[in-house]
Order: C-alpha cells, then structure tokens, then sequence
C-alpha cells in the first residue's frame, strides 16, 4: 500500500510541475499620444482565461508615458520597439500548463472615471513562451476634460454676471496626460474645443474655446436669465480623431 501511495504523490507531483512561468507585458497606449504610467494614475489591466473567466492576473500599469522622439517624432521599421525599460506598462507572471485563451482588458485612465475607455483584445498564451518588450499595446483614443469652471452644482447670482460674461474653462490633456500647448507636439490650435450651452433642459447656444495655457482652454459667454444650466465642453480633433467630453451643471438665480 506504501508504494502505491507514493507512485501516486510522485505521479501528482510531477504533474504539478508541469505548470510553467509565462510572463506577458500590457501596455495602454493612448491614441496618437505615449503610454499610459504612473503619473496619470495608470491603466487597469485585467487578464482572464476566455474558458472561463478566472482572472490570471490584475494590476495598474506603473512607470513612465515613454520616450516623446521614439514614440511620436522618429519613422518606426518594422519590429522596432517603442518602450524602454522606465516606459510604463504591468508585468503579469502567470503559470499554466497548456495553451490557455485569454482575454486582456485595460480600463484607462483609471483615475479619471468620466474619460475612462475599456480596451480589449484576445489571444493564446503558450506556457514558458513570454511577451515582453513592447508587449501586449492596447491603443486607448480620446481626450481627458475636465470643467473648472464654473463648478458643479455652483449657484451663481443673476446679478454678478448680467452685465459681464460668464468665463467658462476647461483643462485638457491626451489620454496619457501629455501636454497640449501651443505649436507642440499636440498641438491646441488643431484642437476643435466648444462648450455647447442649455439652459432648462433645451439648447441655448454653443461658444468656441481657445488656449491660453498649457492645457487650458476658456471663453466667456453672456447669461441674461435665470435657470438651470448645462455646459457640455467637447474636444475634437480631426486629424487623429481623438474626441473628449466633460459635463457641468450649475444654477443661476
């Protein structure tokens, strides 16, 4: 009896072993911009088996948006890496025995829950057979915008704004965080901004939007009445196609 208990603990044993460490990199890449890392809060990767849905591996994508003149400015070959060693991405170990179909999900930014985007792709894992340098790039498109002004839910005095406008701003910025400015790389001149005005539920007027800062995009518009309004800034650019909304709802009384 002896023997045969340990023919079976050798047999399990051995099959055990045949679990094999692959490690697969995700990276967020946002859309005609760098790589989604640390300091927008990174992007939420999820890796589960398609058979069944057991997640594999799960965590946020950490270090840095990349490097601007590689990613963005100098003529890719093919086969030719984007990121280096500090370019953000999340790094899953997962042990499997066999051919494993699985599904990758990355919700981007993750910080930023108004702008988030879910991208997904599927494919097969093969044990001891890793995906590393650029790895796994899921492409995340859109701006991130968010009203500063004026704020949510701000109850404005009639009185202080019928004789001067109203000033409305926005901060935008790539999905990634990079900068938009004037003449750079994302460049704000070719960004089509608008704050699409209501007031009480209907459609009162839209007002075009320009750059004054790194990022930030104001205008002013005349208020002459009293109601519940909504301003919903939208970002456009035609070239990448990369769109972006935020919302604010505000009372003047």
């Amino acid at each position: 009896m002896s023997r045969i208990l340990i023919f079976l603990l050798v047999m399990m044993a051995g099959h055990a072993a045949q679990a094999i460490e692959t490690k697969v990199i995700v990276r967020a890449k946002a859309k005609d911009a760098k790589f989604i890392g640390s300091s927008l809060g990174g992007a939420y990767v999820i890796i589960r088996d398609k058979t069944n849905q057991r997640v594999l591996a799960e965590g946020l994508t950490a270090g840095t948006p990349g490097n601007t003149k590689t990613i963005m400015h100098t003529p890719r070959d093919r086969y030719t890496q984007l990121a280096d060693d500090q370019t953000a991405g999340f790094e899953a170990v997962i042990d499997i025995e066999e051919p494993v179909f699985v599904r990758i999900e990355v919700i981007a930014p993750y910080n930023h829950r108004q702008s988030q985007v879910q991208a997904v792709t599927e494919l097969w894992l093969i044990p001891g057979k890793h995906m590393l340098g650029d790895g796994i790039i899921l492409e995340i498109p859109g701006f991130i915008v968010d009203v500063l002004s004026p704020r949510t839910h701000q109850f404005i005095t009639l009185a202080s704004v019928k004789d001067k406008p109203l000033k409305i701003q926005a901060n935008i910025v790539m999905m990634c965080g990079c900068l938009i400015n004037k003449g750079g790389t994302w460049n704000g001149d070719e960004i089509e901004v608008k704050a699409i005005v209501k007031k009480d539920g209907k459609f009162l007027k839209e007002v075009t939007m320009s750059l004054i800062d790194a990022n930030l995009f104001e205008a002013v518009t005349a208020i002459d009445a009293k109601g519940e309004y909504q301003f919903t800034v939208y970002a456009y650019h035609e070239k990448s196609g990369n769109t972006g909304v935020g919302k604010v709802n505000f009372v003047v009384y």
